[in-house]
């Protein structure tokens, strides 16, 4: 991800791009950072897009001159996947505790649902879902009960794999600067 060094842009008074906003864009950045780090472990918090969008303020307050397109849109990826990887953690640990499709979807939808009512949606949609989901199909409430459990750690597992990818993403961004 090599980049070719580009010089610096020029600094022309009234054109909107001073060295008070440099300052200001990475401020702002390391800020953004910060409580993306934060969001990663406390649910409610969009912790990923919050570390993308503070990483891409400050390479513009860097003019783009280090981490340029091809940074930028490894960043984006990266962000993606963890955001892909938010809604399909629930169903695969649900799948790999051996539960039924409708446990599954229960998951999916339960994570999703779960977002539109802050911490606790989050928290308890992905074992909701799959409780409800596994209820409704097999009216075993024990099945349903390890299906509502497997949602809730692959929630964890996933929590585990954002927080790689959110550190990886700050390396990919500084190895940029090094390079």
């Amino acid at each position: 991800m090599k980049e070719k060094h580009r010089p610096p842009l020029p600094r022309r008074p009234g054109i909107g791009y001073t060295l008070n906003m440099e300052i200001l864009g990475w401020a702002l950045g390391v800020l953004l950072v910060a409580a993306g780090l934060v969001g990663v472990v406390v649910p409610g918090l969009p912790g990923t897009p919050l570390v993308f969008g503070g990483l891409l303020l400050a390479a513009w307050a860097d003019g783009f001159r280090h981490a340029g397109t091809g940074t930028i849109l490894v960043l984006a990826a990266m962000t993606a996947a963890s955001l892909l990887i938010d809604v399909l953690a629930a169903g695969w640990g649900v799948k790999r505790a051996g539960a039924g499709r409708a446990a599954v979807v229960g998951a999916m939808l339960g994570m999703i649902v779960g977002l539109f009512f802050g911490l606790p949606g989050i928290l308890i949609g992905p074992f909701a879902g799959a409780l409800v989901g596994e209820f409704i199909a097999h009216r075993d409430p024990a099945r349903a009960g390890r299906a509502g459990v497997a949602a809730w750690m692959g929630f964890v597992v996933a929590l585990g794999v954002k927080a790689g990818l959110v550190f990886a993403m700050i390396g990919v961004f500084a190895a940029a600067f090094i390079g």
